[in-house]
């Protein structure tokens, strides 16, 4: 679930919507619930190597107990640090972000995007999915598959995508935030510049931070933000 996905309202929402596609595509998938602790990767990012090498052998630790091989993520933060900081510490797992696994079950079969109202939708790639991990299809093939919906890239998108902000404990100190200047309100003025009804994105933190700059911007009557996984339903699943 990851430290947003466990603790912000909003990204609680994210959290329920890509876990019930799961469970309704057949995938058989387990949380750690009040055993999971953080991962690391934004203590990382901030120099706290300590911390991280303490939370990576403690996590280690307690998917070895439980005989973990996989792990599914939501936030691309999470999955760089699984990726690519834990295998220093003896942690190597097969690390899948959710989009990934959606992405496959609808080549698959398994999941079929519903009918949905005719709009145009724009996406904002994450630093950690992206730039960081190199993984841009896995989010486009989910709104392909979407009849209904025409996807319009921002000028800005895949290697050369502007960051949300939020990256490198941004989320949490805002020292970037504030200003029409920050680099979550530039990106949503980017967003409404294609005519995009709808903003999607695929990190928790680019979630809120994004969602608020368009609050910030005043621009609520012309885009909504929504995690990828929210496009197949109409509402919150799990209210």
């Amino acid at each position: 679930m990851g430290c947003e996905g466990s603790y912000d309202p909003r990204a609680q929402k994210a959290a329920r919507t890509a876990a019930a596609l799961l469970m309704d595509a057949g995938v058989a998938v387990g949380v750690l619930g009040a055993d999971e602790i953080s991962d690391g990767n934004e203590v990382d990012m901030l120099g706290e190597d300590g911390l991280l090498e303490d939370l990576a052998k403690k996590n280690i630790a307690r998917f070895s107990r439980l005989g973990v091989k996989n792990i599914i993520t939501l936030s691309p933060h999470s999955y760089n640090v699984f990726k690519n900081k834990y295998p220093a510490f003896g942690g190597d797992y097969t690390v899948y972000h959710y989009t990934q696994i959606l992405a496959d079950l609808i080549k698959k079969g398994r999941l079929k995007p519903p009918e949905t109202p005719e709009n145009k939708i724009t996406f904002h790639d994450p630093c950690f999915l992206g730039r960081w991990n190199h993984e841009y299809e896995a989010p486009r093939t989910i709104i392909r598959s979407f009849k209904t919906l025409e996807f319009k890239e921002m000028d800005r998108n895949k290697q050369g995508a502007l960051c949300c902000g939020g990256g490198a404990g941004n989320f949490f100190t805002d020292f970037l935030g504030g200003s029409e200047e920050s680099p979550a309100r530039i990106r949503i003025r980017e967003a409404v510049d294609t005519k995009a009804d709808i903003l999607a994105v695929a990190c928790p933190n680019c979630l809120t931070m994004l969602e608020d700059a368009v609050k910030a911007e005043g621009v609520e009557d012309k885009i909504v933000v929504k995690d990828v996984s929210e496009l197949f339903f109409a509402a919150d699943p799990c209210p």
